[in-house]
């Protein structure tokens, strides 16, 4: 439930709030290629990620490169100010 600032809010159902809003529509990015890389020590792993400038762990499972962060910087919202 969304407070609309009365005593008993009610829910807002997000088709009606949609009404003449533009249709929002973004592509999946494909990469133009992919390869695996095995590290046989954890040593050769930072070597690596210290060669391309990128963190890199254990865990880590894929990466962009150049560095590409998965949200971007620029941070955008829409407000309604009323």
């Amino acid at each position: 439930m969304a407070d609309n600032g009365s005593e008993n809010p009610e829910p807002i159902d997000p088709e009606k709030e949609w009404v003449d809003m533009p249709e929002f529509v973004q592509e999946k990015q494909e990469p133009f290629s992919k390869i695996v890389i095995r590290f046989e020590t954890e040593e050769d792993l930072k070597e690596f990620a210290e060669l391309i400038g990128q963190k890199l762990t254990s865990k880590t499972k894929s990466i962009w490169h150049p560095h590409k962060p998965h949200r971007s910087d620029k941070v955008r919202r829409w407000v309604d100010e009323s």
